[in-house]
């Protein structure tokens, strides 16, 4: 049987004629039906790839890249205090890089067999529990989050990006102990810190980079990003940190993204701060 095409469908249109032909659609929808479609259309992730611009794909091909050259695990043996932590961690917990593998693509590898979102309890039954998930790198959104809610016109403006691991925030990199980098952070306009310290060094050492950090990112009126706050990455290290001189907390809005899907917890964990 031969069907004939929809023409009204397979020609370019201009949004007037668009619109009426969704309108028309809706108009053909059973009314038990139409509320569930509605909110499908308000909360879906299929209309994606109709809505990304440029920036998107650029950062999704970096992505691919990145996938083709790394482990899936992205950890290196040289990260061996991050592995030990991870190890060290109540539940067991994998590193997922949120930058090279957003839900989808994990969904597709546990679908392949290549991942799974579960360990087993007792080892051969059926009593699982889910595994817990870590990542280094910023996610897509988190990113646009920054750019887009988070930060003002960085137009001139000098951005250091302490600890960027894969790189997701800024891909030109200074492979270097931040506490030799005081020009560098002096003259800062915007710092951003992505849980930059805690899997990567002791606590001394942690103590040793906060403090030179502190004492360096000093430029009045100049933006920290950190993740997560600067109250909790300072909690239990021996620091003399005194952050009511020092900066500002800037409130942020975190429902911005409406949408169902988005990992509102993952936003609420990015914090700002104005040099004072």
């Amino acid at each position: 049987m031969r069907t004939a095409p929809c023409t009204a469908f397979c020609s370019d249109m201009e949004f007037r004629s668009a619109r009426q032909a969704i309108l028309q659609l809706l108009h053909t929808v059973a009314p038990a039906d139409l509320p569930v479609l509605l909110e499908w259309m308000r909360t879906t992730r299929d209309f994606d790839e109709f809505t990304q611009d440029n920036n998107d794909v650029m950062l999704k091909n970096i992505a691919e890249d990145l996938r083709n050259c790394l482990p899936l695990e992205t950890m290196l043996s040289s990260e061996h205090l991050a592995l030990q932590k991870i190890q060290q961690q109540p539940e067991p917990t994998i590193q997922v890089d949120a930058f090279l593998y957003d839900e989808d693509f994990i969904d597709s590898l546990c679908e392949e067999g290549k991942m799974s979102r579960n360990y087993c309890m007792v080892c051969g039954s059926h009593q699982t529990a889910p595994l817990g998930f870590v990542s280094h790198s910023f996610s897509l959104m988190e990113l646009k989050f920054i750019y887009h809610h988070v930060l003002p016109d960085l137009s001139g403006k000098v951005l250091v990006d302490v600890g960027s691991r894969l790189g997701t925030v800024l891909y030109g990199v200074l492979h270097a102990d931040i506490c030799t980098q005081g020009s560098l952070l002096q003259n800062a306009d915007v710092v951003i810190m992505n849980n930059v310290f805690e899997y990567f060094l002791d606590e001394a050492e942690q103590a040793r980079a906060w403090e030179y950090i502190s004492h360096n990112v000093r430029k009045q009126g100049s933006l920290l990003v950190t993740v997560p706050s600067l109250e909790e990455s300072l909690s239990g290290l021996q620091v003399n940190i005194q952050l009511s001189p020092w900066v500002e907390q800037v409130p942020l809005n975190y429902d911005v993204y409406p949408e169902k899907h988005i990992d509102r917890e993952a936003l609420e964990q990015i914090h700002l701060y104005k040099i004072l």
